[in-house]
Formats: structure tokens, C-alpha cells, sequence
């Protein structure tokens, strides 16, 4: 029976080795069989075995070649709302900085962005356009605000107005900054949203906007949904926690973006 020596790297076990490739795709967002099998000094095979087994409890997702991680869960609006508040809190102040006097700021629905409305800085005269009735009746009582809020079908789940209506008003207007609520960002810098329907909503925003700044907790980083919101050339500003993957952050910031980290959440 054959011993390593003291002058051989000690190989991980499988074990050891799957925790690694679960931190190299949230850092990179991505991982392909062929550079894992390099890394590790072992078997493309025994890479796709390692991928195979992490898919089938639930922790990532398998791709031609490779594997992304999953595409974070979204439970109802209400229940979102309640979950991370501080952390979604840190984000909405830096949104809320990016603000200009007289600004027409389009806020669609989405746990994030109702934190966005109530970070909202006094005195700066802004008309807010939003599909989302929680955030208009939450920005109601502001004097400095006008609020417009899209008409049309409500999706209880999503806390959107949607459908035709919808889609026809936004053909009305225009506005400068729009926070279009984002269910994952690539490695590459896209925007993704889990639902079709909203997906084209967003889209249709976008459009109509000057500045799209997107805007992510940790767990969207990195992964991918159902429909494309964006592209990352079309991502104006991205705004992510104080403690976001290091290394997917610098990699964003390669490709173009600008990405702009909130400040630290007080423990």
C-alpha cells in the first residue's frame, strides 16, 4: 500500500473538497468540471461525481460542463418583508443617497425596494412611479412625494400589479432612476427575475428609464432565474452588502460595473 510523502500535497477528501467548490461558485458564481479538476489535482470524473452529489442534496445546479448556483427561493412578499430587514435597510440607505431633487424614481414590487420607499430622503420633491400598492400607501402621507400607482390585475403572491394595463401605462412615461426588483445577478452581470410575467414588466421599466440600478442581497449573487431582466451593459449601478463575495465583486467591477457596497450591518 503506497503513502503520500511529506513533499506531496495532501489531496482533499470528498467531503473537504465539495465545501471548497461551494465557495469558489458563490465567490465566481460559476464552476466548470475542466479547472476544478486542475485545482484539486484530480479526475474530471471525480469533479462531476462531486457536482453530481451536491446537486442532488440541493446545493447547486447542473449546467453543460459545469454548475451555478441555485436560484434563491422567494416565499411571498409579506414573508420576505420580515425576513433580513436590517440587512435590506443598509441597502435601501445607499439606494436612497443615489437621489436627485426632482427625480422620477420607478419602484416596482419586491421586499427590497419597499425598504428603498421608506428610506426615501425628505425635501427632494419626488414623483415615485410603482406597480407595488404596499409601497404607495406606505409613501401616502409624504407631502414631498407624489406618488403614481400603476393600475391593473394584483398578483397576491408578488404584491404586483400586472397585466395588459399595466404594460399600456408604462408606454405614458418616463423616469430617471428605476430600482426594478432583481431575483439574482449573474457572474456575468445580468439581472434575472423568477417570473415571466414580472420579467416583462421589468423590462418594459427599463425602458423607460435613464439609470437602472439594480439591487442585491448576498444570496442573489452569483445565480440565476428563469427570465432575463438585463444584460449587465444595461445595469447601471449595482448596490450589494458590505460583506458580498469579495471575489465576484471585483469580477463585476472587470466587465464595467459599477458596483457600490452598503455600509456595514451593526451585529
Amino acid at each position: 500500500m503506497s503513502h503520500a510523502t511529506a513533499h506531496e500535497p495532501a489531496i482533499p477528501l470528498p467531503g473537504e473538497r465539495q465545501q471548497e467548490i461551494l465557495r469558489l461558485l458563490r465567490e465566481q458564481g460559476r464552476v466548470l468540471a475542466a479547472p476544478l479538476a486542475l485545482h484539486f489535482n484530480v479526475s474530471e470524473d471525480s469533479i462531476r461525481r462531486d457536482l453530481r452529489e451536491l446537486a442532488q442534496r440541493g446545493l447547486c445546479r447542473r449546467v453543460h460542463g459545469g454548475a451555478l448556483p441555485l436560484t434563491p427561493a422567494f416565499p411571498p412578499l409579506a414573508e420576505r418583508q420580515r425576513q433580513d430587514p436590517s440587512r435590506k435597510q443598509a441597502l435601501a440607505s445607499l439606494a436612497a443617497g443615489l437621489l436627485r431633487h426632482g427625480d422620477v424614481v420607478a419602484l416596482d414590487a419586491g421586499s427590497t425596494n419597499s425598504a428603498i420607499a421608506a428610506a426615501l430622503p425628505i425635501d427632494l420633491q419626488l414623483r415615485v412611479v410603482t406597480n407595488a400598492p404596499d409601497i404607495a400607501l406606505a409613501l401616502m402621507g409624504r407631502h414631498d412625494i407624489e406618488v403614481t400607482l400603476v393600475g391593473g390585475r394584483l398578483e397576491p403572491r408578488s404584491g404586483a400589479v400586472l397585466g395588459l394595463q399595466a404594460m399600456e401605462y408604462l408606454d405614458t412615461v418616463h423616469v430617471d432612476v428605476c430600482f426594478a426588483g432583481t431575483c439574482a445577478i449573474d457572474s456575468q452581470g445580468d439581472a434575472w427575475a423568477i417570473d415571466g410575467e414580472e420579467a416583462a414588466f421589468k423590462r418594459a421599466l427599463l425602458r423607460r428609464a435613464d439609470r437602472f440600478v439594480a439591487v442585491a442581497t448576498n444570496e442573489k449573487l452569483g445565480a440565476v432565474a428563469a427570465h432575463r431582466i438585463a444584460r449587465h451593459v444595461q445595469v447601471d449601478t449595482l448596490l450589494v452588502e458590505a460583506d458580498a463575495p469579495a471575489a465576484l465583486v471585483h469580477a463585476l467591477r472587470q466587465r464595467g460595473l459599477d458596483v457600490l457596497l452598503a455600509p456595514p450591518v451593526a451585529a
